[in-house]
């Protein structure tokens, strides 16, 4: 499977736009979009890395807490 899948496959599984994503993770939303279209391919570690962090925030419920966080 190619990087771009990958990426939007995560992103798909939260229900985050490309927009929400981004800020979430903390990337700029070009280079997002790049990946998930195939324009730009991100070094092999970093879909296995976004994977990891959203596991992790599912897991401690973490993602919530955050985004509540945010409107505090």
């Amino acid at each position: 499977m190619e990087a771009a899948e990958i990426i939007k496959g995560l992103r798909d599984k939260t229900g985050m736009t490309r927009k929400a994503f981004s800020d979430h993770l903390g990337i700029p939303i070009r280079t997002v979009e790049d990946w998930e279209k195939g324009k730009r391919t991100p070094p092999e570690y970093i879909p296995r890395l976004i994977a990891y962090q959203l596991k992790y925030e599912e897991l401690t419920g973490r993602t919530e807490r955050l985004e509540k966080e945010d409107y505090l």
